[in-house]
Formats: C-alpha cells, sequence, structure tokens
C-alpha cells in the first residue's frame, strides 16, 4: 500500500521544514538504484501540498510554491506533515486551519510536525498527555500554550503517537526515522545514500 504524506504549507512556512521530509518521501523507493528513481512504480509514498488555497504559498526567504490541494479538495492522507516557521504564530488564533488540522489527524494513520508545528499540533489539542519538542527558540511557548504537553527539551524528535521533531533540519531525521519505522532500514539507509544524506538516526 502507498502511504499518502500531505504536507500542510502556508505563507512565511520555513523552507527546510516541508522541503526536506518532500526530499525524503519523495526520493524513497522500495528497490534500490538509480532506475527506481525515474518512475513512480516503486514509490511506497505519494506526496503532495496542502494549504486553504491555490494562492501561491511565499515561505520564508521569499521561496514561492504553488500548492498542489486544498482543504477542501485534499484526498484522504495517511500521513500528516505540520511545518514550523514564523507563519506558525498568527494561525495559533485560526479556527479554518486548526479545524482542518485535527480533522486530517483524526483520519490519518500518522501525524507529524517539524519545527514549531508542534505549536499548531498543541492548540488544535492534540498534543494532550503527549510528549513532543519543538525549535529550540520555542519550547516555552509550547509549554505555555498549558495544552497538556510534556516538553522534550532535548530531543531530535520524539514519538509518542504523535511524531514531533525539533527546529528545520531535524525533519530530515524524523522523515528518515519514518522511512525505516514503514519501510525498513535497508530502505532509509538506500535513501540516504541516494540523497548523500549522512544517516545518524539509531
Amino acid at each position: 500500500m502507498r502511504w499518502s504524506v500531505g504536507i500542510l504549507i502556508f505563507d512565511d512556512v520555513e523552507v527546510l521544514d516541508f522541503a526536506g521530509p518532500f526530499e525524503v518521501f519523495s526520493r524513497t523507493r522500495t528497490e534500490p538504484g538509480l532506475a527506481s528513481r525515474r518512475s513512480d512504480e516503486e514509490a511506497p509514498f505519494n506526496v503532495f501540498t496542502v494549504a486553504r488555497s491555490y494562492d501561491p504559498v511565499t515561505a520564508t526567504g521569499g521561496l514561492t510554491i504553488m500548492p498542489r490541494c486544498t482543504f477542501i479538495d485534499a484526498p484522504p492522507i495517511d500521513l500528516l506533515l505540520v511545518p514550523g516557521g514564523f507563519g506558525t504564530r498568527p494561525l495559533l488564533n485560526d479556527e479554518e486551519t486548526l479545524t482542518w488540522i485535527r480533522k486530517a489527524a483524526g483520519a490519518s494513520r500518522l501525524t507529524t510536525s517539524v519545527c514549531t508545528g508542534s505549536l499548531l499540533l498543541a492548540k488544535a489539542g492534540l498534543l494532550e498527555g503527549r510528549r513532543a519538542t519543538t525549535h529550540w527558540s520555542a519550547l516555552d511557548q509550547l509549554e505555555a500554550l498549558d495544552a497538556g504537553v510534556t516538553v522534550a527539551r532535548d530531543a531530535r524528535f520524539v514519538d509518542d503517537g504523535i511524531v514531533s521533531s525539533a527546529g528545520v533540519a531535524a525533519g530530515i531525521d524524523m522523515a528518515f526515522y519514518l522511512v525505516e519505522r514503514l519501510c525498513g532500514r535497508e530502505v532509509a539507509d538506500e535513501t540516504a545514500h541516494y540523497i548523500d544524506y549522512p544517516l545518524t538516526v539509531a
């Protein structure tokens, strides 16, 4: 079965928060080698971006992204990924986005966050009674949300039913952890080799 990976994007999303995991999941193949990456036949993940509308999204640094899907027409999501960035702060009071996150997480098999994406998960009520982490600069803010979260301050990523990672590049390590969990260590190692990433995740 191919996993449907929906990645939320929004204005001022941190580029590597979504692009790092996107690269890992979209380049994963169950058969090794270059030839398998010329098609999606051996791809265990179908990865796409989701935004409020089809309007272009402007990420940090001015990168412009065209969303693949919207809140209204996104297909069923098996693995939901909520990235971070400065754009998470206004969304903490955006009920349309929080409602979509709750709905998508409720229907997904796995929910994940990168960086300050965990603030949105906490605000949506999804981290109550769980351990989670975030970017080092937002650890106090995650705790201050008073959402029942036990903040893991020194973790690269945390798997407590919902998988959260620390800041920016930590999302790549989290993505490889999930590739290993879902597809096996051999597939994770080969994918890391393909993208020239020094995989150190245990």
